[in-house]
């Protein structure tokens, strides 16, 4: 199986475990912990991840250092991945559930990319406009990117709208080159 396909059915044991508690948010920010932890930690990342070091060795660091802030089953879960030599997919994991999370709860995240920084009045607007076209509430991540010219290119999941400036100006340069212009009668300097 390839990760992303494992970390999607560990997401998925997870967040079935959260709604029978509903804990879904709560089970969503411990696993996050869990996984920020392992980005900002290098030397943790490691540890968790050599094969090298016995496996009760890691899971009784996991308990001490998660075992009183995370809810228990969280914690056995870390376990579980230990266990089945998947906690190298953990952030994968904590990924897929945020978007399962999404999903349950009608949000889309939302790539927009614009010319020039937004104010926050800006920002609303773009989220409410999304959100009308979509169906769904829409969370803008906003990139500023200059070569854009203007307008805006949005991207939510596979599919891009492209407004930008840049794309109609390259597509009006696209049909004046390939514009055919008519024969003058009597040449370019008839009077």
């Amino acid at each position: 199986m390839r990760d992303g396909t494992v970390a999607l059915s560990y997401a998925e044991a997870l967040f079935e475990l959260a709604d029978r508690k509903e804990s879904l948010e709560e089970y969503g920010e411990a696993i996050e912990t869990v996984a920020r932890l392992l980005e900002e930690d290098p030397r943790f990342r490691l540890f968790l991840e050599t094969p090298r070091i016995p496996d009760e060795d890691k899971k009784n660091v996991v308990v001490r250092a998660f075992g009183d802030s995370l809810p228990k089953l969280v914690v056995n879960f870390v376990l579980v991945t230990i266990d089945k030599r998947r906690q190298r997919l953990l952030r994968s994991i904590a990924t897929a559930y945020h978007q399962l999370l999404d999903e349950r709860r009608g949000r889309e995240h939302v790539q927009v990319s614009v010319a020039r920084p937004v104010d926050d009045a800006t920002r609303e607007l773009i989220a409410e406009k999304l959100s009308a076209a979509l169906g769904k509430k829409a969370i803008p991540h906003i990139r500023v990117r200059p070569e854009i010219i203007g307008g805006l290119v949005i991207r939510t999941g596979d599919t891009i709208y492209d407004g930008s400036l840049r794309r109609k100006l390259d597509g009006m340069r696209r049909r004046l080159l390939a514009a055919q212009l008519p024969a003058s009668a009597g040449g370019a300097n008839s009077a």
